[in-house]
């Protein structure tokens, strides 16, 4: 079983990174908007802060995220968006303050669980490792929304390894999301790392397989950029299929991001 102290490690730094940009924001900045439409650069705030509290309930405490469940199947088209508005109706410092809790009282949480635990979530079940990695992939593509908004870019770092391995594991489920047949073989793939590292997964001698930057791959699967606009490269029907239906996170398909011709 996967010890979860890397990635907590590697979710608290990506955290605190994105933290240092929003708290130097003033509170106009707060209000500015992000890629993702509708969403302000508090929404984007208030919805990590919703979704780590909810991983604090299924961690520690499962009638009440339960009750969470149960509206969420309520109003499967808003509880996300309703979650992130009222979160980002509260003045910036306060926001910015809860946010902090969440952060620390999953951390909390997740570093107590008993080995080999599995938690429920709106998908299927987590251990504590599968939730902090799946809540750094969220931290870093949430805050690169916060970031095109503040007119900044961050660097990346080699904490992307686990976004990748999140999108290699999750390649069956985004075929099935689409209603696509799986793959029935494995795919290779090659990426460059921010530090210039080779990260590799699957065999050698797969007919399909995809190259490029971790980077890419990362906002790939995070939809945060459109395949047009990434240097990824796809071998085989397969692997070519795939990057056009990517996705690391639960739910239904995502909309993802227009090509920037047609954007701009």
């Amino acid at each position: 079983m996967a010890d979860p102290t890397p990635v907590l490690d590697d979710l608290r730094a990506e955290s605190d990174e994105l933290d240092r940009l929003v708290a130097e924001s003033g509170a106009e900045q707060w209000a500015l908007p992000t890629p993702a439409p509708g969403w302000t650069v508090a929404h984007q705030i208030a919805h990590l802060a919703w979704t780590d509290r909810s991983s604090v309930l299924a961690v520690t405490d499962r009638d009440a995220f339960a009750r969470e469940v149960e509206k969420a199947l309520a109003a499967p088209g808003d509880f996300v968006d309703n979650g992130a508005a009222e979160g980002a109706a509260q003045p910036p410092g306060r926001l910015l303050a809860n946010w902090r809790t969440g952060r620390d009282a999953l951390q909390a949480a997740l570093r107590a669980a008993p080995a080999g635990a599995r938690f429920p979530w709106y998908g299927p079940p987590m251990a504590a490792a599968s939730m902090a990695t799946a809540r750094l992939m969220e931290t870093w593509a949430h805050g690169l929304d916060v970031a095109d908004a503040l007119g900044k870019k961050p660097a990346p770092t080699d904490r992307l390894r686990h976004i990748v391995r999140l999108g290699v594991r999750t390649r069956d489920f985004a075929f099935g999301v689409h209603g696509l047949p799986t793959p029935f073989e494995e795919f290779r793939l090659e990426l460059r790392s921010p530090s210039g590292q080779l990260w590799t997964y699957g065999p050698e001698d797969a007919d399909d397989r995809v190259t490029g930057t971790a980077l890419d791959f990362c906002l790939l699967v995070t939809q945060r950029a459109h395949r047009a606009d990434l240097g990824l490269r796809a071998e085989g029907t397969d692997a070519d299929r795939w990057l056009d239906v990517a996705q690391a996170f639960a739910g239904p398909p995502g909309s993802g991001r227009p090509p920037k011709e047609s954007a701009s």
